[in-house]
């Protein structure tokens, strides 16, 4: 078992040890929890094509789905309310910018990007479950925002942190009615690695 360690570890560092070339394709892959703006809890999962514009720097294409437990405003609510089901599925162009020094086998980095989000938070209660057609009226909605970033990559394995700056959507019922308004804001946490080319030395 120890060697069995030690072999992973010695192919770790051996891919390490290969320097980004611009121009090379990688598919990110990365999962990790997300906070909502005023309290929760959630989880996320991205997916993201990219493509070394130069030594340092990369685009990409980030598909994403986030499903979130979080605060809400209610206006004028009269029923009782037992949950809530909220999430979004982005589409968000990306960049990154590498701060990576020859010799290091860290490649810290910061990034951006914008893109469109599918929102979805809908509140209901145990009765709704029992009448499937009460979720036939529910409405997406659509907002265009920002997201910011900054990590360290290792090899193929890559950490980090972002920031999603969603505007606020309509919060619903079973039946498509609004009734109140959903925070969409989120800070998440990623952890992850990339397939194809373009590791660090």
């Amino acid at each position: 078992m120890k060697k069995f360690f030690l072999f992973l570890l010695f192919i770790s560092v051996s891919g390490a040890s290969i320097a980004q070339q611009a121009g090379r394709f990688r598919i990110n892959l990365e999962t990790g929890p997300a906070i909502p703006k005023g309290g929760g809890i959630g989880l996320l999962f991205n997916i993201e094509p990219k493509i070394n514009v130069a030594d340092n720097m990369s685009v990409g294409i980030r598909f994403g789905t986030t499903a979130l437990a979080k605060d809400v405003t209610y206006f004028n609510l009269t029923e009782d309310y037992e949950g809530e089901i909220s999430g979004n599925i982005s589409v968000s162009g990306t960049f990154d910018y590498f701060f990576h020094k020859e010799g290091n086998k860290l490649a810290p980095f910061i990034g951006a990007g914008f893109g469109y989000y599918a929102l979805s938070s809908i509140e209901v209660n145990s009765d709704d479950f029992n009448s499937p057609d009460n979720f036939g009226d529910l409405e997406a909605n659509f907002k265009w925002a920002p997201m910011i970033r900054a990590g360290i990559e290792l090899g193929k394995f890559r950490m980090g942190a972002e920031y999603n700056f969603i505007p606020s959507s309509n919060l619903q019922n079973a039946s498509g009615q609004v009734i109140g308004e959903a925070i969409n804001q989120y800070f998440g946490f990623t952890l992850g690695a990339f397939i194809g080319g373009g590791r660090w030395r």
